[in-house]
């Protein structure tokens, strides 16, 4: 099969470029997306924070950040239900360690407003003195962002094909040959799809794909991190504020079933179909049991995501050098649906125009650039 561009993986990256790259070409077709599971976002994207925070990241994630929570909100105001909605971020700890988290946007909360904010932390007030607060962090319904990019990339002709597996890659001409393997086996030619351009947005795999496609290493590295839902014998107000752990960064929200909470771990992993320790889960519960009043009384689920990241923590978007034809869209790490919007806008501009536009600063830009052919 022909198109113009393939995308692989169909996680918030590959989903969000099909989609931006269908409005800015002014139609979908020539453009396939393909998803090595039997259905899109089955990974990482499936195991979100659902929380976007301005203040979180290196300076280029925050510029991204700050665009793409404005572009969401931009849409949510279109649609019935909104995409991303107010809900502040909370840092608390000893004074040191929240400096030590504190960067532009962060203030400095009262003891009072902590407590009004979170009074589960008055439980001990010697470890949670301190705290800054982020008043311009939203949440986020990860499903439906997801689904309305799938809708958006569908309805103008995206042809996303699951169960694909990418097992070789060859340039022939001006042309890529990507072949699959289906059923654990290779399959006949074809079922070769052939694109003059490929994005890799594999996310934990894309490290995997772009050497498959001869391209030059980045350095790639994928980092497990643990949460569950759980249930609480007291709810919380589903306006209370996301909570971090300045010194341990472990974390907790409010949700519908009770709340999520997470280990806030980042210990390096294969690209795999991660799955939590034996006991991580439970040794979480004892840790949000002894520093807060939250009393859980059972797990709903839990899973782990592997956030993938570069050695600089900045995502990869932009053209590969040693590989002609092939698309860098990887290494969110945490930051992925945070910064969807601009990163799948600028890897849009990139492809269709050659360069991004000036909503977005020079320094971001030259940030997102992959690294050079050694």
């Amino acid at each position: 099969m022909q198109f113009d561009i393939v995308i692989i993986g169909a996680g918030i990256a590959g989903l969000s470029v099909a989609s931006e790259l269908a409005w800015l070409r002014g139609t979908g077709h020539g453009i396939c997306l393909l998803e090595a599971e039997d259905d899109v976002a089955q990974h990482t994207s499936a195991r979100s924070a659902q929380q976007l925070i301005p203040s979180y990241g290196p300076e280029p994630v925050l510029e991204l950040t700050r665009w793409s929570i404005a572009r969401l909100s931009e849409v949510s105001a279109e649609l019935p239900s909104p995409l991303v909605w107010p809900s502040p971020f909370v840092v608390a700890g000893s004074a040191e360690d929240v400096a030590a988290e504190t960067v532009p946007g962060l203030r400095r909360a009262t003891d009072a407003e902590l407590l009004a904010l979170c009074p589960e932390l008055g439980a001990d007030p010697v470890r949670y003195r301190t705290a800054a607060v982020d008043d311009s962090a939203v949440r986020s319904n990860a499903s439906a962002l997801l689904a309305w990019h799938r809708r958006r990339a569908e309805e103008a002709g995206v042809s996303i094909r699951t169960g694909f597996r990418v097992a070789g890659a060859q340039r022939s001409g001006e042309v890529w040959e990507l072949s699959p393997v289906v059923g654990g086996r290779r399959t006949d030619p074809g079922d070769t799809v052939r694109a003059a351009t490929v994005v890799n947005a594999a996310g934990a795999w894309a490290e995997h794909v772009g050497s498959l496609l001869g391209a030059a290493p980045q350095g790639l590295q994928p980092l497990r991190r643990t949460a569950a839902l759980v249930r609480l014998d007291s709810a919380m107000p589903a306006e209370h504020p996301m909570v971090m752990d300045a010194a341990e960064h472990w974390y907790y929200r409010p949700d519908p079933v009770g709340a999520m909470i997470s280990v806030g771990e980042s210990e390096p992993s294969e690209a795999c179909d991660a799955q939590p320790h034996p006991g991580a889960v439970e040794r979480l519960i004892a840790t949000v049991q002894q520093n807060t009043a939250l009393r859980i009384t059972g797990v709903v689920k839990a899973w782990t995501g592997l956030r993938t990241e570069r050695a600089c923590g900045v995502p990869v978007c932009g053209w590969d050098t040693a590989a002609e034809g092939a698309f860098w869209l990887a290494g969110q790490g945490g930051y992925g649906f945070q910064t969807s919007a601009a990163m799948a806008t600028a890897a849009a501009e990139q492809v269709v125009a050659g360069h991004v536009g000036d909503w977005l600063s020079p320094r971001t830009v030259g940030a997102l650039q992959p690294e050079p052919a050694a």
